[in-house]
């Protein structure tokens, strides 16, 4: 809950007492005051929950990315040591090889 959900809550509140106060004194201007404040509540509250609603989206996406960049850079991180050792092996067959051209010499 954000600060325009409760100010949306609050007016509406605010709004059904003056309209109430408003009809039993038959002051219409009032009533007609606290229609006004509870429409602007309703207002509020609506944004308020666009809100928060974006707001929960973006932070799903934000874990769903950060998610996704792990897994890169864990699939990223296999890759490069397999790479790595692939080489150390080809190095090392190679020197083996190297060695026993000149043993049989």
């Amino acid at each position: 809950m954000n600060k325009s959900t409760v100010e949306g809550v609050f007016d509406q509140a605010k709004g059904k007492v003056k309209q109430a106060v408003g009809e039993a004194m038959n002051n219409q201007s009032l009533a007609n005051e606290g229609a006004g404040d509870q429409l602007k509540g309703h207002a509020k509250e609506a944004w308020g929950n666009v809100k928060d609603t974006a707001r929960n989206i973006g932070n799903s996406d934000r874990v769903r990315a950060r998610m996704q960049t792990e897994a890169s850079g864990d699939n990223l991180r296999k890759s490069v040591t397999s790479a790595a050792a692939n080489v150390k092996e080809s190095i090392n067959r190679g020197l083996s090889n190297l060695e026993n051209k000149r043993a049989t010499k």
